[in-house]
């Protein structure tokens, strides 16, 4: 099936491993250009190779740190759109269960809710100037039930499912189409599942012994899901939210 997405001009805030790493991969192999970002130079180098293995397009990627401020994300946001030549699809991965805050309340909101925001003050009109303009925001399975305890990164991963909701009405007459993938367990070398499964193996087994499919997820998982629901053939979907869980989650959703 062809998605779509020769030629498209791809931003993620993030990327440099797990589930961005293996979307912006698949992106390549669809033939988009990608940009990215990470905060550690070796994370870029060791990215910006594997990405450039999966496909022919080109890959922009610096070494950049949330932290700086919005002032210096909106500039990024705005250089990496010029460098690739427009913005066709935004992936919102950045978040602060990368930097080990999820208790944290204030990283949290900076990363997780304005990181979203002040990207799209940024990229719309490059979004709108597309032919098939998308949004894809990553939020979690902890956003849709109790998981663990009461904390900064569930309470916002859920206001990010609702600002994704209210944003797919309020642009889709500009054409451009809103979505949030919401991924449950997924494991990776280096992932918060593995470092986990080293602190606190109690948990770890109690999570994976609730799994209907008796394992956890893996990032190609996801990333499928975050390129075909960004990509041009998806055309209809906007609004929706796209858990991939492997059925953990036990709610009923209409």
């Amino acid at each position: 099936m062809d998605l779509g997405l020769a030629g498209k001009k791809v931003i993620m805030n993030g990327g440099a491993h797990g589930l961005g790493l293996a979307a912006l991969k698949t992106f390549a192999a669809e033939g988009a250009d990608v940009a990215f970002f990470s905060r550690k130079d070796d994370k870029i180098e060791a990215a910006k190779s594997e990405i450039d293995a999966a496909g022919s397009g080109r890959v922009h990627g610096e070494v950049f740190d949330m932290a700086d401020g919005a002032d210096a994300y909106k500039s990024w946001l705005s250089n990496a759109a010029d460098t690739l030549g427009g913005c066709d699809i935004f992936v919102h991965t950045a978040s602060s269960s990368g930097t080990g805050g999820t208790g944290d309340w204030q990283q949290g909101l900076d990363m997780d809710i304005m990181g979203a925001v002040n990207a799209l003050e940024v990229l719309t009109p490059k979004l709108e100037a597309s032919d098939a303009g998308s949004v894809v925001f990553m939020s979690s399975t902890a956003a849709l039930e109790t998981f663990i305890a009461p904390q900064a990164f569930n309470a916002l991963k859920a206001a990010l499912i609702t600002y994704a909701s209210q944003l797919s009405q309020a642009m889709a007459g500009q054409g451009i189409r809103v979505n949030t993938v919401t991924p449950g367990a997924i494991e990776y070398p280096g992932g918060n599942w593995e470092m986990i499964k080293g602190g606190m193996l109690e948990l770890y087994e109690g999570t994976l012994s609730k799994m209907p499919m008796g394992r956890f997820g893996n990032p190609q998982e996801v990333a499928n899901a975050i390129v075909f629901v960004a990509s041009p053939a998806c055309p209809y979907m906007t609004g929706s939210n796209i858990v991939v869980d492997g059925g953990f989650t036990q709610r009923v959703q209409f």
